[in-house]
């Protein structure tokens, strides 16, 4: 299975079979959201945030599934370190992207049966994405 845009986070619960954990603190002004299926029981909801002033970030991405994702290709050779007992750590400078979808961060983690993985693009300080990944529920 591909990627398949979904119509919203109702038709995300369907197709993971049951609720997606979502982050319950504020996020960055969001300008649109996208909520796909990538995989059986795998989701990936993506919020495109207002990156128009300097500084700002351009993108929070959250990946819920009963199955580890796969490795994205620009993390393929970042070492992952620990920042707390349960999420993993990777980051990326993606040297290539426009300033505010760079560097490319990456938490991931298991919770409640589910493989969770946080990917950010921007200049976000690695405590806000770790406040972020613990407030999935």
């Amino acid at each position: 299975m591909g990627v398949e845009p979904l119509d919203g986070i109702a038709a995300a619960d369907a197709h993971l079979g049951r609720r997606v954990p979502l982050p319950r603190i504020a996020l960055p002004l969001v300008r649109w959201v996208e909520v796909f299926a990538v995989g059986p029981q795998a989701v990936e909801v993506a919020f495109n945030l207002d990156d128009s002033r300097d500084g700002a970030p351009g993108r929070l991405a959250l990946y819920a599934g009963t199955t580890a994702p796969a490795l994205r290709d620009p993390l393929a050779g970042a070492e992952p370190t620990r920042v707390d007992h349960d999420l993993t750590y990777r980051a990326a400078p993606l040297a290539e992207a426009q300033p505010s979808l760079r560097p490319v961060h990456e938490l991931s983690w298991i919770r409640d049966g589910l493989h969770l993985r946080l990917t950010a693009q921007g200049p976000w300080p690695l405590a806000a994405l770790t406040a972020l990944a613990q407030s999935v529920a």
